[in-house]
């Protein structure tokens, strides 16, 4: 598993990318949609920004707080938990939003629609033993 300080290092480089590339990642993100989202700290109550891959309900879009299977929650999770308006950079579109946390039985529908589009993701759940969280934003 990656430290924190490691994942902070690629998330920089993979929002230069994004940036850089109109919301294109190549690497293990070659291929896979891709967000940019800023939450608010919980502690710091400063921007904070994460690339996330998404998939789509409806108009909604759909974040699987997975960390790839660690054992605890992605700092951006506990963001919006705490302050559930964001940001979303996406498709060369950056809007305010809002985030909500999905409950069952929504919450396995929309896990199974993205291990449907990213098989992966099916591998993380067997590496923690915490429920990984399935987030819901609309503008």
């Amino acid at each position: 598993m990656r430290s924190d300080e490691q994942w902070l290092a690629l998330n920089e480089r993979v929002i230069a990318e994004f940036r850089a590339n109109g919301g294109q990642c190549g690497g293990a993100f070659a291929g896979n949609p891709m967000v940019l989202l800023t939450t608010t700290g919980a502690r710091s109550g400063q921007p904070r920004t994460a690339p996330v891959t998404y998939t789509t309900d409806e108009d909604r879009i759909v974040l699987i707080a997975s960390k790839a299977g660690a054992d605890h929650h992605p700092a951006w999770y506990h963001n919006l938990v705490a302050n559930p308006e964001v940001i979303l950079e996406i498709d060369g579109d950056t809007f305010a939003a809002r985030a909500r946390v999905a409950e069952e039985p929504e919450r396995s529908r929309l896990f199974a629609g993205r291990v449907a589009v990213m098989e992966r993701f099916d591998g993380y759940r067997t590496l923690t033993e915490r429920t990984i969280p399935v987030v819901v934003i609309e503008r």
